[in-house]
């Protein structure tokens, strides 16, 4: 599937179809699906509209969605030639709307011809995939953790529970307002998913073992608990290929606009 980097600019199907139906753009060559006041409908607009439509599934159905559909093609063409009939086209702000179509559809246009000239090899996609696995490692931790506002607050809390007291009871003063109430608990968690003096730290822990001395990351102060670990079950390159490969093409599509950017006179 190809990603589109500018969904944002996307507008309704209607609106796309108004702009073909204004000329905005050169006039289609493509062979007439049939006439309204004289207009002549393209075939290529009558193709695109069946392609967003339901599959017909036999005769009878096939013979329902040709009139529904030469139906919805005169019904926007009415619709159109009643806007520029009342000037509607020469407003700014449909001018603007208008625009901002044909930009979507050029965008998009775009990047599809791209990505068939510059495909994302299965090389790459494979080595995107064993970059992944190396960042994640092989093993997965049950943590909990206090977040205190400093070092001192962070050190009693640490010598509380070298006297005894429970983990859970002293996470109720955390920072953290989301694990705070579970007991500090933030379930299983890949040591890529936190910042590194955090992961650091726990990844040190024995089973069952708390930090001796407070972590500082960016976020505070953390006395951390591992529960326990595991290992972890990464999904397969066949299992990741549906997310990875919009994700290369995307960046491929990035890459280009900014080569582009760079030889752009921008004023």
């Amino acid at each position: 599937m190809t990603p589109n980097i500018y969904s944002m600019l996307k507008l309704p199907v209607l609106l796309v179809l108004l702009l073909f139906t204004c000329h905005v753009q050169a006039e289609n060559t493509s062979p007439t699906y049939l006439t309204v006041n004289g207009k002549a409908i393209p075939q290529a607009r009558a193709n695109l509209l069946a392609s967003m439509m339901p599959t017909a599934r036999g005769t009878q159905d096939t013979e329902m969605l040709r009139k529904a559909l030469a139906e919805e093609l005169v019904r926007r063409e009415l619709a159109a030639q009643e806007a520029i009939k009342r000037g509607l086209n020469n407003r700014p702000e449909i001018q603007a709307q208008i625009d901002m179509a044909t930009q979507s559809v050029l965008v998009n246009a775009f990047i599809s011809d791209y990505l068939r000239e510059h495909p994302v090899t299965e090389e790459s996609v494979k080595h995107e995939y064993e970059s992944i696995r190396a960042t994640l490692g092989n093993r997965e931790y049950k943590v909990r953790h206090i977040l205190l506002a400093n070092a001192t607050e962070a050190q009693a809390v640490i010598d509380k529970l070298d006297h005894g007291a429970k983990f859970a009871d002293l996470a109720k003063q955390s920072l953290d307002g989301i694990s705070k109430d579970r007991g500090g608990e933030l379930g299983w968690i890949n040591a890529a998913t936190y910042v590194q003096p955090f992961t650091e730290a726990m990844s040190k822990l024995k089973k069952g073992t708390y930090t001796s001395r407070p972590v500082q990351s960016e976020f505070g102060w953390h006395v951390i608990l591992l529960d326990d670990t595991r290992e972890l079950k990464v999904p397969t390159l066949t299992e990741l290929k549906p997310q990875l490969l919009p994700r290369l093409q995307q960046q491929s599509v990035e890459r280009y606009l900014s080569e582009l950017r760079a030889k752009a006179q921008i004023k």
